[in-house]
C-alpha cells in the first residue's frame, strides 16, 4: 500500500520553531474535525529540524486534513515562497511530483 506524502521544505529566514507551532495548530484543527483520538490514530507526520522539512502523510482523511490546513496556515504566514512542497512517493522514497502551494 502506497501512502501519499507531502514534504514541505523551508527557507533559511522561516523560524522552525513557528514551523512547529503551525503543525501544532493544524493538528488542533484536525481534532475539531475529527476528534483526538482519530487524529491520534491517523495523522502521521515528521518535523525534521536538520532538514528544515516537514513530512505529512496524507492517506487517510485526517492526514488531508491536517495537509491542508498545514499549507493554508504557512501559506498566510509565511508567503507563497517561503517554503516548497513535494508529493513522495514512499514505496521507493522518490520525490514523483512536484506541488505548486
Amino acid at each position: 500500500m502506497s501512502k501519499e506524502l507531502y514534504r514541505y521544505t523551508f527557507g533559511p529566514h522561516v523560524p522552525l520553531e513557528e514551523i512547529e507551532a503551525t503543525l501544532l495548530l493544524a493538528l488542533w484543527g484536525a481534532e475539531s474535525l475529527h476528534g483526538e483520538t482519530q487524529v491520534r490514530l491517523d495523522a502521521a507526520h515528521f518535523l525534521d529540524p536538520d532538514r528544515r522539512a516537514c513530512v505529512i502523510d496524507a492517506a487517510t482523511p485526517v492526514g488531508r486534513d491536517v495537509n491542508r490546513l498545514f499549507v493554508g496556515f504557512v501559506q498566510r504566514e509565511f508567503g507563497d515562497n517561503a517554503f516548497r512542497v513535494e508529493r513522495v512517493d514512499a514505496a521507493h522514497n522518490q520525490q514523483t511530483q512536484e506541488v505548486h502551494a
